[in-house]
């Protein structure tokens, strides 16, 4: 079988200038589907719920002998390569559509990844991305399957140690994707549990009790670190807002270990500080998301997808069991939804690829690692 070349993720851009709208033009309110209470989904659980049905499982087992009898790598599952069946295509088709235009976030549970290898389990659930989104390289060794992993990272070192390889508290996020996709393989002995929120609610809420935090997230002047991923004649870091208003949509963009982990750039006189009125925004808009989020627990075989452009998420920190029992594994997949495939366009230079967002170093190959490295 013959495979195309693949294209490389666009990677991070600052935004294009002309296209920043300014804070006037935001909505105060954002209304539908992507504006949601935790409590109707708490108290709801059919809204964000699913779960693989036996026959479901067996048609993902059938695309994977099928697949694996090509001796493609990793590298080459598409939805050409590793074709589900037409009902596996119409269930995640429908899921998509809420990850893209709705709540943001779905829980896809019972996976029997217990009974599959690790390869497996990667392969099917790379497959399963592919319907929802392009996969995108995580990191500068071109990682498009990412392990979510406790390396004994020092998570101090914010300034070069990414806090997914660290058994660390995430704070609420998003990822430089359109989506993110996490498969449980193994459980923490302690934490390591999820938290999302609608970033539109984040907004309506910072636009009645903060608009002065408001107005300060949708100007373009926040430093975001690279951490050391940096690309031939980029600087080490990237000037971006944390919300923006474009083409009807606001869209959300943060993590605020890129944003606290500066330091050394603006010691060299590189860059300067935020001020403390943005440090300021950084603690309110934690405090309101952990408000208004919505918590949930991964068992082993669950997929959670949760989509950046609208949802912020989050993970407490973790202990792990002890040796030799199998420390705390996610497999996660950065995807990225095109403008011509339904995708929100987004005011960077990169909107129209089909590829937009990820971290892409140089010419840097994508990778399928099974474990973290």
């Amino acid at each position: 079988m013959a495979i195309a070349l693949t294209e490389l993720s666009a990677g991070q851009h600052e935004p294009v200038a002309s296209l920043i709208q300014p804070y006037s033009a935001f909505p105060k309110v954002i209304t539908g589907p992507t504006v949601w209470q935790a409590d109707d989904f708490r108290s709801s659980p059919d809204k964000w719920q699913r779960t693989w049905s036996p026959a479901q499982v067996a048609d993902l087992e059938a695309a994977y002998a099928t697949f694996e009898a090509t001796g493609l790598p990793l590298t080459a599952i598409s939805k050409e390569t590793f074709p589900l069946s037409p009902s596996l295509v119409a269930f995640l088709t429908e899921i998509r559509s809420v990850i893209v235009d709705g709540q943001g976030f779905i829980l896809i549970q019972g996976l029997p990844t217990t009974e599959w290898s690790v390869l497996k389990s990667s392969a099917i659930y790379l497959a399963i991305g592919t319907n929802i989104g392009h996969v995108l390289s995580q990191n500068g060794k071109g990682h498009v399957l990412g392990h979510v992993k406790d390396l004994g990272n020092d998570p101090t070192q914010i300034h070069k140690v990414r806090i997914y390889s660290t058994n660390a508290r995430q704070f609420f996020h998003t990822d430089a994707a359109d989506s993110v996709g996490l498969l449980c393989l193994h459980k923490a002995k302690e934490g390591g549990e999820s938290d999302v929120v609608s970033a539109h609610n984040i907004w309506n809420t910072l636009q009645a009790e903060r608009p002065d935090v408001a107005e300060l997230l949708a100007k373009p002047d926040w430093y975001f670190d690279r951490k050391g991923e940096v690309s031939d004649g980029l600087n080490g870091w990237v000037k971006k807002a944390v919300f923006y208003y474009h083409d009807g949509h606001v869209i959300s963009h943060y993590d605020p270990y890129f944003v606290k982990s500066i330091g050394r750039h603006v010691e060299a006189g590189l860059i300067p500080g935020h001020t403390p009125a943005q440090l300021e925004a950084i603690e309110v808009l934690e405090q309101v998301a952990g408000r208004l989020s919505l918590h949930m627990v991964l068992k082993v075989g669950d997929i959670q997808f949760v989509a950046d452009t609208h949802v912020f998420h989050a993970r407490t920190g973790y202990t792990d069991h002890a040796p030799p029992a199998p420390r705390r594994h996610l497999l996660r997949l950065w995807l990225s939804t095109p403008v011509a495939e339904g995708g929100w366009k987004r005011p960077f230079p990169d909107s129209d690829k089909t590829k937009r967002g990820g971290i892409q170093v140089n010419q840097q190959p994508e990778t399928c690692p099974l474990d973290g490295e």
